[in-house]
């Protein structure tokens, strides 16, 4: 018997990793393959997966190989993966995680987090994106998705949630699972589960980008993600009044606490001028000038974009199509546009300069 080794790579690729649920092939999980003969062995890396999860999934690989070849012997290594660089992210398979922050809430900090995520797929990156703002969900009614629930998919015995699609991006929120009425009302340990959760329980495929929208301000969320996933960085959203901008200053500073060393990656102005549908080329500065650029002084980062007030935002945010999508947008389609490609720039600069960020481990 003459065992094809790509036929056993290909059986493998049907054997979902408990932690992620991504097949074990593209997480990288399989290493030292070898044939010899009708013998089949390789190291099966396994990370903290508790015993059980490890039996299923020694059995599920013996069963896909000898689905394709009913003679052959598998021998397979367990291995625990060395992880020298501090806890293991919950979301290996997603190259880029940027939370997209405020310091007050009506901003529209969800909408740019929205037509952010947008308009990096528009630029063919993969690309998801995390409500969590738990108390305040956005995402179900700006893409479109009121009423619907996620399904959950059963993993070698470990429950899995799959997150739903809006114009092929990968979307969770808690506004899936409650009413839109219904009041969210958790404490520090709810919060921190639920967050927890949306990132190790869901099955995220594989991503460039994971954009996570957050509640304004600092609190258990902010402190629940960066203690659960390396953040590439963040994005701050302001308005140009300075009472909005004193109050980002606080969350931006948050980031860059020597304990936290999240990077900023840019400030977003947004609201920075009101243009009238009939009036195209007026501007009247309604919240003043300037307090995005002075934000991005203070961080030592990037003004990413300056998105004006206009109508056609707000009517894409209540129709569930948001104006990245919309090519009647125009101008400030581009401007968003323009806005994906300058994260994209940042984030390239960062990873290149500096080493990638750590998950935060708090100390009481």
């Amino acid at each position: 018997m003459e065992i094809d080794n790509n036929k056993i790579v290909n059986a493998l690729s049907t054997v979902k990793d408990p932690a992620t649920g991504q097949d074990i092939i593209s997480r990288r999980m399989i290493s030292e393959l070898q044939i010899k003969g009708d013998q089949v062995q390789f190291h099966l890396a396994t990370a903290d997966l508790p015993e059980a999860q490890k039996s299923s999934l020694n059995f599920a690989c013996m069963e896909a190989i000898q689905a394709v070849y009913p003679e052959a012997n598998v021998h397979i290594h367990m291995q625990r993966p060395d992880h020298a660089g501090g806890k293991e992210s919950p979301l290996p398979h997603v190259k880029n995680i940027i939370a997209v922050g405020s310091g007050k809430g009506g901003v529209g900090k969800s909408t740019i987090a929205v037509n952010l995520a947008l308009g990096l797929q528009k630029l063919g990156y993969k690309v998801g994106l995390l409500d969590a703002d738990l108390y305040g969900p956005s995402a179900p009614t700006m893409l479109g998705l009121q009423g619907e629930k996620p399904k959950v998919q059963v993993v070698h015995g470990s429950h899995k949630i799959v997150p739903l699609e809006a114009y092929g991006l990968p979307v969770m929120s808690i506004g899936f699972v409650v009413e839109p009425e219904q009041a969210v009302v958790l404490r520090g340990p709810r919060l921190a589960g639920i967050i927890k959760q949306f990132l190790g329980d869901t099955m995220w495929p594989a991503l460039d980008y994971l954009i996570i929208d957050l509640p304004p301000g600092t609190g258990d969320i902010q402190l629940t993600l960066v203690q659960t996933v390396p953040l590439t960085g963040a994005v701050m959203v302001t308005t140009p009044q300075e009472l909005a901008m004193i109050d980002a200053v606080k969350a931006m500073n948050m980031f860059m606490l020597d304990s936290l060393n999240v990077p900023i990656l840019g400030v977003v102005e947004n609201m920075a001028w009101f243009t009238p549908a009939e009036l195209p080329d007026n501007k009247y500065f309604l919240f003043g000038e300037g307090g995005g650029a002075k934000l991005a002084a203070l961080g030592n980062t990037k003004l990413l974009a300056q998105i004006p007030l206009v109508q056609s935002v707000r009517e894409g945010g209540d129709t569930g199509k948001p104006v990245v999508l919309q090519n009647e947008a125009g101008i400030l389609q581009d401007r968003f546009m323009d806005l994906a490609r300058s994260l994209h720039e940042q984030t390239q600069k960062r990873n290149q300069a500096g080493a990638p960020t750590r998950i935060v481990e708090m100390k009481e």
